[in-house]
């Protein structure tokens, strides 16, 4: 019966329309030294059941609705550690914090993001939260994961081909989905330093979780 309901939301996923991936704006393309960026997308409910609630407590109350939220657009490179804490930190005004609404789960989350990794891509405050905008609004999330009503089983390979078929060009090299618990956790997507395209990146994929089930349980 599950792998019915499963066929079934898949299919509605393949007929949704994916916004198509034009050229980011000059002022959000990064100058820094790496190769790609890791844009990760959190799954509110996993995070929250796996000790989420003690760091996010207003992300993981009852009522707050998040499903998949932004953890981070982290730069990374293909054969070498990925670059962090690279100095240089701005203040974060609210200015920059307007582009993050309905991004992240809250605003210190952003702003541990910018200064953690957003230093690392040569661009302002502003401008890098923009990016992450940005480069959220390129993704069509799967119908089976917009807003479940009931918790499910499922398997790290149907969310990805479910991903897979919500948004064309993206492949198994170019993405992971992790787990914890027994739970999904977060689903992690390789993009190029310009938003344009996805990007192979086997040190991500290979982190793909391998349980032979995992349960996805609604938003709060």
């Amino acid at each position: 019966m599950k792998s019915a309901v499963f066929a079934a939301l898949l299919v509605l996923s393949a007929l949704a329309v994916s916004p198509s991936r034009a050229d980011a704006p000059a002022n959000l393309v990064s100058t820094g030294n790496f190769d790609f960026y890791v844009l990760t997308l959190s799954w509110s409910p996993g995070f929250c059941d796996n000790g989420g609630e003690s760091k996010s407590p207003d992300q993981c109350a009852t009522g707050s609705g998040q499903g998949f939220v932004v953890h981070g657009l982290w730069p990374d490179n293909l054969n070498a550690l990925d670059p962090s804490d690279c100095g240089g930190g701005e203040y974060v005004s609210g200015a920059a914090l307007e582009e993050t609404h309905g991004l992240y789960p809250n605003s210190g989350l952003a702003r541990y993001e910018y200064n953690k990794h957003g230093t690392c891509t040569g661009l302002s405050a502003e401008n890098y939260f923009a990016a992450v905008k940005y480069a959220r609004a390129q993704f069509a999330i799967p119908d089976m994961l917009k807003a479940p009503s009931e918790p499910f089983d499922t398997t790290p390979r149907e969310i990805e081909s479910a991903f897979i078929a919500a948004n064309p060009n993206l492949t198994t090299g170019s993405m992971a989905v992790t787990c914890e618990g027994g739970e999904l956790i977060d689903v992690r997507f390789c993009v190029s330093k310009d938003l344009g395209s996805f990007i192979e990146c086997p040190k991500v994929a290979r982190h793909t979780c391998h349980s032979s089930s995992i349960s996805v349980s609604p938003p709060r």
